[in-house]
Formats: structure tokens, C-alpha cells, sequence
């Protein structure tokens, strides 16, 4: 994986960024802040034609490359945020534990894996599924106060650590972040789907877009990677990095 952007200086070589923990340092969330302050960063991948999924699904838009930028990415975060149609659609699992990160992760004061929160209006979750019965850490889910009773505390008894962060059943972005920063978790990362992440990007909560272009085109109706409320006035972003890999394009915008 190759640096493209910003260019090396004079005399300097193309960096190389393949070992993981490379990747790890290149990708590091910004210090500073006030304490408990979440930063919320998304990784996505799209299409050359802007398509976020192919067949239904985003693993035909990937490579190793991205594969492996997807796991430095969930190494470096504490928490891994993402809606329930995209747990259902990819058939989302617990993040692992991975020794490779083991020692930046303990003395950040991490826990060994990243949590999952899942963001659900009616908890419409299956709680027999490996990401509730054997995460390393507690799976979290988000959803509104007027999520049904019995709903929740079927998922409180399945091991599921339920945070209400909003109104009727909805999730709102701001509550969102403010109560997961409550709870200890400030390096954030969104993992979609496109409605949900529209809804974030709308409320003006996302710091940071990595988006990997896939050299594909796919064609048909597939969502882009916002599919959701418009951001208005639209928000810009500052390129901050672009590696390349067979043909695929790593980019990482920060908040302008």
C-alpha cells in the first residue's frame, strides 16, 4: 500500500504503509479535545459509479487492502457504531481481539476489542446471534424511549447493554455521541449502513470520512454511501491522506 498524497519531499521514497501497525499510526485519532468529547470517524467503500453495496452486500466492493485497513481501523477504536439493517444485510459478528493491537489498546486504556453498538428503532435484532451470546466486550444497543418494555428487557436479558438516546423511536445523533462519550467511549467508528450514516452527516456529528473508491462499476440502484437527510448547507472536507493498492484508492477526509 502506497502513500500518494501528501506527496513524499525532495529526495524522499514513496512510503509504504503494509504493515498493520503502520497503518495503525497513519490512521491514530487526533489527540486533544475536551475529556469525554467523542470523535466520530466512518469508514466506508463505494464504487467508481458511487454504489455502497454490489449484490447487497459492500464485501464485492473490497480487497485485502481494504480488509485489512477495515481491522486496523476497528484496532484503533473503542467503540465500532452501525445500524441494525447493515448487521442483518453483512451479518455482523463481535469484533475480535486481535494481539497485534493488544499492547497500543492497553495503554490507551482500552478494552481488548472494540463494542458494537447497534442503532435499532424496535430492537428487531436476533439475540442468539454470535454478536450478543460471545463478544469480548458487551454489545450496546441504541434506540429511542419509546422502544417497546418487553422488547428491551429482552435484550437487557440476552446480554445486550440497552442506552436510550432518543425521543418515540427514534435515535438522535447529537444524544447519541453525548451518551456513549458518557459511558467512556470517544473514539468512534461508523460502519453505516448509508440511512444511518445520512443521519449523522445531517445532524453534523461526523469528524472524519475514510472511504475506500473501489475501481468497479456496478451500475443498477444500489445506495451511495449517504442515503438519507441532506446536509444542509453541505459540510466540507479536507483531504487528509490517499493510499493506493491494486488499483484502490484509501482516502481519509477530516472536518475542513
Amino acid at each position: 500500500m502506497q502513500r500518494l498524497f501528501p506527496r513524499p519531499g525532495p529526495g524522499a521514497t514513496r512510503e509504504s504503509l503494509d504493515e498493520v501497525l503502520g497503518l495503525a499510526d497513519a490512521y491514530a485519532y487526533p489527540a486533544g479535545g475536551p475529556p469525554g468529547t467523542p470523535y466520530l470517524r466512518a469508514n466506508m467503500v463505494s464504487a467508481l459509479d458511487g454504489a455502497a453495496r454490489a449484490e447487497g452486500r459492500s464485501a464485492p466492493l473490497s480487497s485485502p487492502g481494504d480488509m485489512r485497513l477495515f481491522g486496523t481501523l476497528r484496532g484503533l477504536a473503542d467503540l465500532v457504531l452501525v445500524g441494525a439493517e447493515t448487521v442483518r444485510q453483512e451479518g455482523y459478528r463481535p469484533a475480535k481481539v486481535r494481539d497485534v493491537f493488544a499492547a497500543r489498546r492497553e495503554a490507551a486504556g482500552q478494552s481488548p476489542a472494540p463494542a458494537v453498538a447497534v442503532i435499532s428503532r424496535r430492537l428487531d435484532l436476533d439475540f442468539t446471534a454470535p454478536l450478543f451470546t460471545s463478544p469480548a466486550v458487551p454489545t450496546l444497543v441504541l434506540t429511542g424511549a419509546g422502544a417497546p418494555a418487553d422488547v428491551v428487557a429482552g435484550a437487557r436479558k440476552a446480554g445486550a447493554q440497552v442506552v436510550i438516546a432518543g425521543e418515540g423511536d427514534a435515535v438522535d445523533p447529537v444524544r447519541a455521541l453525548r451518551e456513549l462519550g458518557a459511558l467512556g467511549f470517544t473514539r468512534l467508528l461508523h460502519e453505516g449502513g448509508p440511512r444511518i450514516l445520512a443521519q449523522f452527516a445531517a445532524a453534523d456529528v461526523l469528524d472524519e470520512l475514510c472511504l475506500t473508491l473501489s475501481p468497479l462499476l456496478t451500475g443498477g440502484d444500489a445506495p451511495r454511501i449517504m442515503n438519507g437527510p441532506g446536509v444542509l448547507p453541505p459540510s466540507r472536507f479536507t483531504p487528509l491522506s490517499i493510499l493506493e493498492e491494486d488499483g484502490f484508492l484509501f482516502t481519509r477526509y477530516v472536518r475542513a
